[in-house]
């Protein structure tokens, strides 16, 4: 590759993240000019592995509710987004208790297919439980 095709394609992948980014995110990472310098910085705000920013992020799992109004499309994508969020940083949680964390997610209109989906099985997946929300939404 040539250095000319390489400084264009260093070009179009760091236009392509300004583009991608939040006006905050944005705010925070407008001085980095390179692409390279961009990444790091937000590695650097987003991807730290430091203890406050996991209790963050699992606090933020553990007191994740649905909102009013909100679809569980909409409910289900915030929840997997944190999830996400922990395996990025290398924090694991379990299938099971993902399954058991987005149940309890839910409010009180739930409470008869929470049950259905909790008694009379072996074992509980985030897939089903995922699947029969899904359904439900349906």
């Amino acid at each position: 590759m040539q250095e000319k095709e390489k400084i264009e394609l260093l070009e179009k992948a760091h236009s392509a993240i300004i583009i991608s980014l939040d006006d905050t995110v944005l705010r925070e990472v407008a001085k980095a000019k390179s692409v390279t310098k961009l990444w790091l910085k937000l590695e650097s705000l987003y991807m730290t592995k430091s203890l406050a920013n996991q209790l963050h992020k699992k606090i933020k799992l553990y007191t994740f509710k649905i909102t009013s109004g909100m679809s569980i499309e909409e409910h289900l994508d915030h929840f997997n987004k944190i999830i996400l969020d922990l395996e990025n940083i290398d924090i694991t949680v379990s299938d099971e208790d993902k399954a058991i964390m987005l149940l309890i997610s839910l409010d009180a209109s739930y409470t008869n297919l929470k049950e259905a989906i909790m008694y009379g099985r072996d074992n509980l997946t985030f897939d089903e439980v995922q699947s029969i929300l899904d359904a439900r939404e349906s």
